[in-house]
């Protein structure tokens, strides 16, 4: 292996897969906990940012004043309580939305990861197993009829996007 000054890679962006590093680092992406964690951290991001984009998308302008209780238009307030109005409600999705995402991306995540450590295989199953359990676990406070339809609509979102993802890139 080519070492570089400093401990960089070459520039062919090989690794030594010995190095102990290179190894813990391996070992830490297949761990059902570690993937659940970055699946939880990355939809929690995602979700965030389009909680802010769907919260720029509100229409809502007449909203309840504190004092009277009274419907006061929003744009009759100054510029300075429109904007603190319009943030703070933007803040408020846009975290509901990235905790949403969060969840439903560690659940999904160490759900597969786990079917995946049983099965012994990576394919198909995996991803609709996993897509049609999460799907009945956020479906569960509806009844058995919601289950069962959250289990083969996140079930079939889940098959489709991981044939899109298994096909041959054209390059």
């Amino acid at each position: 292996m080519n070492n570089l000054p400093g401990g960089g890679a070459p520039a062919g962006g090989s690794y030594d897969a010995n190095d102990p590093n290179v190894k813990w680092l391996s070992n830490m992406m297949e761990s059902c906990y570690a993937k659940t964690a970055m699946a939880g951290v990355a939809g929690f991001g995602l979700g965030g940012m389009f909680g802010i984009f769907m919260a720029s998308m509100a229409y809502d302008t007449p909203f309840q004043t504190a004092t009277t209780g009274a419907q006061t238009p929003i744009s009759s307030l100054p510029l300075r309580k429109q904007l603190a109005h319009g943030f703070k409600d933007m803040g408020k999705r846009s975290y509901s939305t990235a905790k949403n995402f969060g969840a439903v991306g560690a659940l999904f995540s160490g759900i597969e990861c786990g079917i995946e450590g049983l099965r012994a295989k990576n394919d198909l199953g995996n991803g609709v197993a996993a897509g049609c359990l999460t799907g009945a676990i956020l479906a569960r406070n509806g009844g058995p009829q919601a289950a069962a339809v959250g289990c083969a609509g996140f079930a079939a979102f889940s098959a489709a996007i991981d044939t899109w993802m298994r096909m041959p890139k054209e390059e």
